[in-house]
């Protein structure tokens, strides 16, 4: 077992905008809680069409959503009016105060939630660190702040022994997507 295991997410996808939602629904997911930058739009964009779509997708189908951000209210509050959705800013990821917030202001279970976002330290550790399934995803842009940047060099490690872990699984038939 590798010692990176708590950083593993539950599943990985390139980009928040292919994952099928409807699978999840199905499989009795009914809250999702995202990062925002880098997951849903480049750092420190505002909301774009593709969020504002999507997020009017999900809640069509009966999905809440919640935004969970370590980003300022100004920043959280805009991108969330814009989308519709509700929000936690001044997170603390990875700490769980955030996202158990976020669990409870939707009033379901922790077993029907869902945390998509894209940095293994902040928003997967966390949410793993919650109790709560979560979903990977690649960056959007390569443009980011100094800081983040430098937790980006430092997940490398992480980032190398969780694909080896995938790419075993893959050969072994197996993939996460199957199991959700």
């Amino acid at each position: 077992m590798s010692i990176f295991k708590r950083f593993y997410p539950n599943l990985y996808t390139k980009t928040t905008y292919n994952i099928d939602f409807v699978k999840l629904f199905d499989h009795g997911y009914r809250g999702i809680i995202f990062d925002i930058d880098n997951t849903l739009v480049p750092h420190d964009a505002p909301a774009d069409i593709r969020a504002t779509m999507l997020f009017k997708k999900l809640h069509a189908m009966g999905f809440q959503t919640m935004i969970v951000s370590n980003n300022k209210e100004p920043r959280v509050k805009s991108f969330a009016d814009v989308v519709g959705s509700e929000y936690v800013f001044q997170a603390d990821k990875p700490g769980t105060k955030g996202y158990l917030e976020a669990v409870a202001r939707m009033a379901l279970p922790k077993e029907r939630v869902i945390v998509i976002g894209d940095q293994f330290f902040t928003d997967i550790w966390g949410a793993n660190r919650s109790g709560l399934c979560s979903v990977m995803v690649g960056r959007i842009s390569p443009k980011e702040p100094p800081h983040i940047h430098l937790k980006r060099v430092l997940e490398q490690p992480i980032k190398r022994a969780y694909f080896k872990k995938r790419r075993q699984e893959k050969k072994q038939g197996l993939d996460g997507w199957e199991n959700m």
